[in-house]
């Protein structure tokens, strides 16, 4: 796109919007009293990691560093083995030493996530792995799993995933688990439940599934282990699988739940075939070559799992796929092995090449090859999921991983297509007019822009007995819709404004009454807030608005003595931890901070300054930064992630961008 077809910088109030042509300059002097920065400590540091980065790119120009969730992935991995009794030997005990390591000493249990409390699906299937690969009951570590588990209700208490599991693997009768049927595949678009009405995470998973559940999937588990002992009442007479429904709604669809669990069992054997045969035809649609249906880690599985119960041959070339896809995702560090929940190469490069793109003295052809490497990713035509609702958008937006053409996000797209733009609009003008659009016609009712869908907000689907981790839907939120709204305000043509308008009415309407936002995709107010100042920068938004006034003002609250930024996972349970986390800063939540208090026009504050001195002190010797924190949400509540870049690039960019923002100003004064 060239300049004459960028909007006018004009300033425009609309709806109390306010934007301006250009932020105020920022005067750098300060007092001999007042945090300093030490200019030689910050030119090599931040050289150093500049180096380190550039050394961690792919020949062909990209970044993917690994991705790790819980134990419940390298356990279920185990698990999967034993489940079709296609077992290597090597292979489990190097993922069994992982699970070992990763035992929490202070509750007995395996948590969520790193220092997180005892969690009770996890610690069973951690358990229930080791166990079957041979680790004795009698052992210390067992045994102080299997006391955590009894003392919170023994394993009847899990959630419906792991209750799924353990009746397939006949530790518990069906009537434990919620009916999961094949016909969900049948139902028509009115009816209060379609495919259509729930995340994409949701469909891929749950497809699969009902296949296993529909033709009640036995596990083979050729060394016939059990995990009774984590029962207080036997299996077969426990009558309390179920929580209790606190809402009238769940107790509605309780009622429903089981007299569907009744009325399926007598449902004509046409009907049945009929509809295991849509729900297969769907899940071979999606296989996605070696990168698996939905690129995501459970669904991989319950598809592989799926065609195996259907008679799919061990060397067919669909089970073929299923296993390399599988096989992809594991972590070889020798003496263990882990499995990721999926890639991370897309997200990765784009932020990398964000965080190298904010200093005007970097070398830009690193950059440019990895922005060359993700146009070659762009999805144009392929047949998402997506068209459900819009059948007539041409596509281009870009997956999460090295290959998901069903499922495109919006985050990514909109992340690289401002990293395009700020490469060179012109040399990249197709793919960027092509994410321009689909971003615009992918915008929600309520202006805001979810992670894969447009208006998947039907919230009581939520409130269904197979729901219990809260996440079915897709709903608008914050940190997605400012990255989309960011890159449309800076990039988009005259008819893409009210979209931005639209998006940043949203935007105000969600922020917290303390000024902060919430973060859906990271941990969690620090990264909502950080942003949705990085969009109001790209918009043009005045930075004296009282919103962002509200948030600057937050985030200096929470700043720590040591000059940092740390929040804890659990702020996901309780707001009122927004911006607390008592164990210690850390280097990417510090990052965030002071990228947003840098966008917000604070680069001369006390705070950025500590926020740097922070990052610059605590670099680690292979000049990056390490954290063993979990940065971000799968699901919020119940299902973290740590992204083993965040303690890399993010700290990178906050350097680069303080560096950049203080040398043009000390010039130009």
């Amino acid at each position: 796109m060239n300049g004459s077809q960028r909007k006018p910088n004009i300033s425009q109030q609309r709806n109390d919007f306010i934007f301006e042509n250009e932020a105020p300059l920022v005067d750098i002097t300060a007092d001999s009293s007042r945090e300093k920065i030490n200019a030689d400590e910050l030119e090599q540091k931040f050289s150093q990691a500049r180096t380190a980065m550039l050394s961690l790119q792919n020949p062909d120009g990209h970044w993917c560093f690994p991705l790790e969730a819980d134990c419940t992935i390298p356990a279920e991995y185990i698990l999967m083995m034993h489940f079709m009794d296609e077992i290597d030997v090597i292979l489990e005990n190097k993922i069994a030493r992982f699970i070992r390591d990763k035992q929490d000493m202070a509750h007995g249990g395996w948590p969520l996530y790193y220092g997180g409390a005892f969690d009770i699906s996890c610690t069973i299937k951690s358990y229930y792995a080791l166990k079957l690969v041979g680790d004795s009951p009698d052992a210390a570590h067992m045994v102080r799993a299997r006391e955590a588990i009894l003392e919170r209700g023994g394993a009847a208490k899990a959630n419906v995933f792991t209750r799924l599991l353990l009746a397939m693997y006949d530790q518990i009768p069906w009537r434990g688990v919620p009916v999961v049927p094949s016909e969900l595949v049948l139902l028509p678009r009115w009816f209060p439940f379609h495919l259509s009405k729930v995340s994409y995470w949701s469909r891929t998973v749950m497809v699969p599934l009902s296949i296993l559940c529909t033709m009640r999937a036995r596990a083979i588990n050729p060394r016939q282990v059990n995990i009774r002992e984590l029962f207080i009442v036997p299996p077969e007479e426990e009558t309390n699988y179920f929580p209790q429904a606190e809402t009238l709604l769940k107790r509605i669809f309780m009622l429903i739940e089981r007299i569907l669990s009744r009325v399926e069992p007598k449902l004509p054997q046409s009907v049945r075939q009929y509809s295991i045969r849509r729900a297969e035809i769907w899940t071979l649609e999606r296989l996605n070559g070696e990168c698996g249906i939905g690129a995501i880690f459970p669904a991989m599985v319950n598809a592989h799992e799926a065609l195996t119960l259907l008679g799919y041959a061990y060397d067919h070339p669909n089970r073929v796929q299923c296993r390399n896809a599988l096989r992809g995702l594991l972590v070889d560090e020798g003496e263990r092995v882990w499995c990721q929940p999926c890639t991370s190469p897309v997200w990765d490069t784009v932020l990398t090449s964000l965080a190298l793109q904010e200093d005007p003295t970097t070398d830009q052809k690193p950059v440019l090859q990895a922005l060359d490497w993700l146009v070659e990713q762009q999805i144009l035509d392929e047949p998402g999921d997506w068209r459900d609702k819009r059948p007539d958008l041409p596509g281009g937006g870009w997956a999460f991983q090295y290959a998901n053409p069903h499922y495109p996000d919006l985050d990514d797209t909109a992340a690289v297509a401002w990293a395009l733009d700020q490469g060179d609009a012109q040399r990249y003008q197709k793919a960027l007019d092509r994410a321009a659009n689909w971003l615009f016609g992918m915008q929600s009712r309520n202006g805001g822009f979810a992670a894969f869908d447009i208006d998947n907000t039907h919230h009581y689907l939520n409130e269904i007995p197979f729901a219990d981790h809260g996440a079915l839907i897709d709903p608008p939120t914050s940190d997605v819709t400012a990255r989309c709204v960011g890159f449309l305000g800076k990039y988009g043509k005259q008819h893409h404004q009210h979209a931005v308008l639209r998006g940043i009415s949203y935007l105000l309407r969600e922020q917290e009454s303390n000024g902060a936002w919430f973060g859906r995709w990271g941990t969690n107010y620090i990264y909502g807030t950080w942003s949705v100042l990085e969009a109001f920068r790209l918009a043009k938004f005045d930075m004296q608005h009282a919103s962002v006034r509200r948030a600057v003002k937050w985030l200096n609250s929470v700043q720590r003595a040591d000059g940092g930024w740390g929040e804890t996972n659990d702020s996901y349970l309780d707001i009122k931890l927004a911006g607390q986390f008592a164990e210690t800063s850390t280097a990417f939540q510090t990052a965030w901070a002071v990228l947003g208090l840098m966008a917000a026009g604070e680069v001369n504050s006390e705070s950025v300054r500590k926020g740097v001195n922070y990052l610059l002190r605590n670099q680690s010797s292979d000049h990056l930064w390490e954290d063993p924190w979990f940065t971000a949400p799968g699901f919020p509540r119940v299902f973290y992630l740590r992204y083993h870049g965040y303690s890399k690039f993010f700290p990178l960019w906050a350097l680069a961008r303080y560096r950049a923002l203080t040398r043009t100003v000390a010039t130009c004064v």
